[in-house]
This record gives C-alpha cells, structure tokens and sequence, in this order.
C-alpha cells in the first residue's frame, strides 16, 4: 500500500506527494542562488511499492541513461546502484567516496563526518544478525550506508574530472524510515540551502520509501543526505525490531545529467 497525496509547487503541475512532506518540505525556504523568488521544484515521493514513482522520477529527468559514460552528455540522466561495486569493495569499509567518478565515471564524489561508507550484500547482516531481514533493497541486492555516522553529502561533478558541476534534480531510495524526518534531502546552490524535504515513511509490507526533487533551473551543486537518527551498529536494533532508533540503508541514488557550472 503506498500513501500519496497530490500537491502543485510553483508553475510545476502537482504529483504524487507524501502526506509526511506536506508540512516540512520547505525548512530553510527554496531561494535560487540570485535572490529570485521561491524557485519552482516538483517533489516526487512515496512508500511500499516504489516503483511507480522512481519511474515517474525517471521521466522527469530524462532520457538516456548515460551509465558510466565519462564527459558531460547532451541530456538524461545519471544513476547509481551498487551491484557493481567490485567484491572488494563490499562488506567492509574500504569503499571510497569518488567511485562513481573515477572507477565508474558518473560525476558524483561522497563525503561524510561519519567513520567511512560501506556497501552490503547481505543488508547489513555482518555488522549485526538482526539487519538481514530488517531492510529491503530496491535494485537486486547490494544495499549502501554510512558507518559511523548518518549524514552524507553527494556533490557533483562533471563526470570523470575534477570539474565542479550542477544539477537540476536528485532522489534516493531509502529503506526502513520508521519515523518521520529520520531520512532526508537538502538540496544546496551556490549561495546556500534551496530546501529540505523529508522522506515519507515505509508503508505495507515492503521497507522502502521514495524521496526526489527535481528544480526547474540547474542549480543544484551538492545534497546533503540524512539516513536514520543513529549510525548503525553492533547490538544497535532498530525501533521496529524492538530497539530505540530508527536505522536507515539507501539503495539507489538518481539525478540529472552533472552540467559543468558557467
């Protein structure tokens, strides 16, 4: 079962939108960088069964797929599981955070204040039992978290160099929101926060919730990704397995075609 609610922004036309977004998808206001009014944006989110709405996601931000294509492409879109992340690299903390743009050029760079980034076969099971069937992946099976912490921030860059890039839109896959506010996206241009929008929380069988935003201008140069209100860790349980935290994994990460800044 998926919770949606349908709302319009801007002179973007309404799409599904989770009732846990209605009344915080605007902390920190959404200015552009050149002091224009509220810059328009389109929110697409949801629980359960996401597939609807990453595909939906999808379509606004175009096609191709551009894979791991080096260069700035002409249009489409960017995207990143973790299926392919080399055996060495998975079940332990030696995942580095410019992967998807130097081994597999996407134009993404990940930094954290937390301990390192770990990639999961087995959801997270090797770090504490009670993870395996606590979180659900998305695209068939690697899972992906921060350890040691649960803030991350992606920025962009044109893919494959060192060449600052921005965005127009971005979204996560998450799995166990348990709570709300405990998963969120805040979305920064040049001259600061363009808005922070919380993930809807996990609804029927299934863990998994949805958040994108997708801006009318390509201004977005790095988002700051909030997963759970705890790092995970042995003897950690989460809320919904009889602890007191509220634990959340990502899978896949979705955006824009990276656009050198001019």
């Amino acid at each position: 079962m998926k919770k949606d609610e349908t709302q319009q922004f801007g002179r973007f036309r309404g799409i599904s939108i989770t009732v846990a977004l209605l009344g915080a998808a605007l902390v920190g206001g959404c200015n552009s960088y050149n002091n224009d009014p509220l810059l328009p944006y389109q929110v697409v989110a949801g629980s359960g069964d996401v597939t609807g709405v990453v595909a939906q996601f999808r379509t606004l931000l175009g096609d191709p797929l551009n894979g791991a294509m080096a260069g700035a492409q002409p249009a489409g879109r960017r995207e990143i599981n973790w299926d392919g992340v080399p055996a060495d690299l998975t079940d332990n903390e030696a995942f580095p955070g410019d992967f998807f743009n130097t081994r597999s050029p996407r134009g993404a760079v990940f930094t954290t204040l937390g301990e390192a980034f770990r990639v999961s076969d087995n959801n997270l099971a090797d770090v504490d039992p009670s993870y395996a069937g606590q979180f659900n992946f998305f695209s068939p099976q690697k899972t992906f978290a921060v350890t040691g912490g649960t803030v991350m921030t992606t920025e962009f860059r044109v893919p494959g160099s060192s060449t600052p890039a921005v965005v127009r839109g971005f979204g996560v896959v998450f799995a166990d929101v348990d709570r709300h506010g405990s998963a969120t996206l805040e979305f920064f241009g040049p001259a600061g926060s363009l808005g922070r929008f919380e993930a809807p929380v996990r609804s029927g069988d299934s863990s998994l919730s949805f958040l994108g935003v997708v801006f009318q201008d390509t201004v977005v140069t790095s988002v700051r990704i909030v997963s759970g209100r705890a790092p995970l860790g042995a003897g950690v349980r989460d809320i919904s397995d009889g602890g007191s935290q509220d634990l959340v994994v990502m899978d896949d990460f979705l955006y824009s075609e990276p656009k050198a800044i001019q």
